[in-house]
């Protein structure tokens, strides 16, 4: 079955597809592609499938995208917390 296996970096995408064998999990998949190697600095904390939040085992379906997500560099609700206490203090 046919998968693609994404990572993105601010400046840079990695997409990969790969032929693999039915039951392969995200783990497996994140594995078979060359994306420790071109990113060896690598730090998988989450991963999803099209959008959704899904675990490492999670068993794929051909035509799956399994896409390797970066931490976030700041937390989006405190980011407007902070905003939000700016305009207050402004105003």
């Amino acid at each position: 079955m046919q998968v693609e296996v994404a990572y993105a970096l601010a400046d840079k995408q990695f997409l990969y597809s790969l032929n693999v064998p039915e039951g392969t999990t995200v783990a497996q998949a994140i594995a078979a592609s060359p994306l420790s190697q071109d990113v060896p600095d690598l730090n998988i904390t989450q991963v999803g499938i099209f959008s959704r939040p899904v675990t490492m085992d999670t068993g794929l379906r051909d035509g799956d995208r399994v896409e390797v997500y970066r931490p976030l560099k700041a937390d989006p609700r405190e980011r407007r917390r902070r905003e939000v206490e700016a305009e207050r203090q402004q105003a």
